[in-house]
């Protein structure tokens, strides 16, 4: 493409979004994410980088999800999806930072100078799909993506209002037909038909075609019942199970409460995030002692699990819970498949609570990696793994099969011995009904609920596999998040200077203690975990962190908590 061409790009801005703020944006751990308001520019340069992306993978189509997840309404964000359905390479992540920071004048060139940096072929054909949340603000980011796909003439697919998980089993699929159909509802057979190979199907039909396959082989019985209550955070994915639930035919029953209706806002005291953060119900959903409740995130990638106690207590089931109830599970049906030489791990992050790690690798026999807080850490580790469960704790993650291991459970299931054949025939739904690409909260809720039926189980009998610490997180806000650099996944801080060894001395005030900080990837703040013998203990203990955090890097305000 000669640089004449690249003038519509320069265009495009000054008319259309230019750069009105000085504020600098990052791409972090899920993307730019910030204040609605300061993002279009953004969007329509991660329009000409998805562009130049798709370039570079020969034409391969590249995602753009408008989102900001579990943040509040007035924030928004973008990320871009890779070809396989994967976060952006991250290498890329400091060339997406500098186009979004550069002056409307000075976009031309380096658009310029990326394309030549990266060896694009800008003369191949280009291809992006972009999807949005719910907030009023996404339309509007999304034309400006479009317009960024149009400046450097690739072809912009527009998926109007899905999950974020919806779009990378999209992008996915658009290039790996054998995955799917990349579509919501397929097109060959008719929503949610179980006829045809996975390959023929879109989402709904591969993942909930697999969930109505695998439960008529699992007759209810015990003490699990079918009905679940869903906290849908007012956003796209309760309004997904609502589509949902119409075909499910009675084999769960979707009791749905924040849907977006009623004055309900996105993400404000409720939600996945809400919940596992406050340890408190969400407002606007119904209760009955012991039943369970599913929480999910504004953009639909985050699954919690709650119960209350005839006392009106919560117990939470997060992401920690959920990672070992589906690697035991699994576990227990490579053994009756006699699957021996496939080798399952679990990935983990540093807000990982510290009775599950014990519970996994001492209970359950089964090797753990921690790795850095964010998806695209704990997928790629996962991926060493022939089969990688990885969950944050707040309840992102989802499950890996390598190729060599679903090979070994297709052969036994055709050539196995009978109880073998039926154990991998699971399995083989099982991994239909994940969602590999990434973590997705419909996917996962599809996959508890399996479990649960297979055990008999109710939600009581799940909490009690193992008993989690009490912990706390909170925030600080300080000048500059990056003065607080860290190592070992997080767990130790290297900077600033005094800061790791003040939490060395509060930590060893409290039995069980274990605390450690992080710069946010997705807001401008420090967070703060702590845990410890007590609920009170972990709260004390994460209070005395925070105030060190606010002494020692440069806290904001009169006080340490954000």
């Amino acid at each position: 493409m000669p640089p004449s061409s690249l003038r519509v790009v320069y265009a495009f801005a000054r008319e259309m979004h230019p750069k009105t703020t000085d504020v600098f944006i990052e791409y972090g751990t899920a993307g730019f994410r910030t204040k609605a308001s300061l993002l279009e520019h953004v969007v329509y340069r991660m329009g000409l980088l998805a562009v130049i992306r798709s370039r570079v993978k020969n034409g391969r189509t590249i995602g753009m999800m408008i989102t900001a997840s579990h943040n509040l309404e007035p924030d928004n964000g973008v990320k871009l999806i890779d070809p396989e359905g994967e976060m952006l390479e991250q290498s890329w992540e400091e060339i997406a930072t500098r186009l979004a920071n550069v002056s409307d004048n000075d976009l031309e060139a380096t658009t310029a100078e990326v394309i030549k940096q990266v060896n694009a072929d800008m003369g191949l054909k280009a291809s992006v799909f972009i999807g949005m949340d719910t907030r009023y603000t996404s339309p509007r980011l999304a034309a400006a993506a479009v317009h960024g796909v149009m400046a450097l003439k690739g072809t912009a697919k527009e998926f109007g209002i899905v999950t974020t998980p919806i779009l990378h089993y999209c992008v996915r699929c658009r290039n790996d037909n054998t995955y799917g159909t990349p579509t919501e509802e397929g097109r060959k057979y008719g929503p949610y038909s179980l006829v045809g190979t996975p390959g023929e199907r879109g989402y709904y039909e591969k993942i909930v075609g697999a969930f109505k396959n695998i439960r008529g082989k699992l007759p209810v019985h015990g003490s699990y019942n079918t009905t679940l209550y869903v906290d849908g955070a007012n956003g796209v994915g309760g309004k997904k199970l609502n589509i949902i639930k119409k075909s499910l035919d009675g084999e769960l029953d979707l009791v749905l409460y924040n849907l977006g209706g009623n004055g309900g806002k996105l993400n404000l005291n409720c939600g996945a995030d809400f919940v596992k953060v406050s340890q408190t119900p969400p407002v606007g959903v119904e209760h009955a002692p012991f039943q369970r409740v599913a929480s999910l995130d504004g953009d639909g990638d985050r699954l919690v699990y709650y119960y209350l106690d005839n006392n009106n207590k919560m117990h939470l089931l997060d992401g920690d819970k959920i990672a070992t109830l589906l690697a035991s599970y699994v576990t227990e049906l490579l053994k009756a498949c006699e699957a021996t030489d496939l080798k399952l791990g679990l990935v983990q992050t540093a807000y990982a609570n510290g009775a599950s790690t014990k519970y996994i690798t001492e209970d359950l026999k089964v090797p753990v990696s921690c790795v850095k807080t964010g998806v695209k850490h704990l997928h790629h580790a996962a991926q060493s793994y022939d089969i990688g469960v990885y969950f944050e704790a707040n309840g992102h993650g989802t499950v890996l099969y390598s190729d060599k291991a679903k090979t070994t459970i297709r052969r036994i299931a055709q050539e196995g011995e009978p109880e073998q054949r039926k154990a991998a025939q699971l399995l083989l739904n099982f991994i239909d009904m994940t969602n590999e690409t990434v973590g997705d909260a419909i996917s996962d809720l599809f996959l508890v609920e399996t479990v649960l039926c297979a055990r008999g189980q109710n939600v009581k009998d799940w909490m009690e596999a193992y008993t989690d610490l009490p912990c706390r997180q909170l925030k600080v806000t300080v000048q500059d998040r990056n003065a607080i650099s860290t190592a070992d996944a997080e767990r130790r801080c290297t900077a600033p200077e005094g800061l790791q060894s003040r939490i060395d001395e509060l930590v060893a005030t409290y039995k069980s203690g274990r605390s450690f900080v992080r710069p946010s990837g997705t807001e401008d703040v420090v967070r703060v975990y702590a845990e410890a013998d007590t609920q009170e203990n972990a709260d004390k203990l994460a209070a005395e962190v925070s105030q060190a955090v606010f002494d020692l890097a440069g806290g904001v305000g009169d006080r340490p908590l954000a």
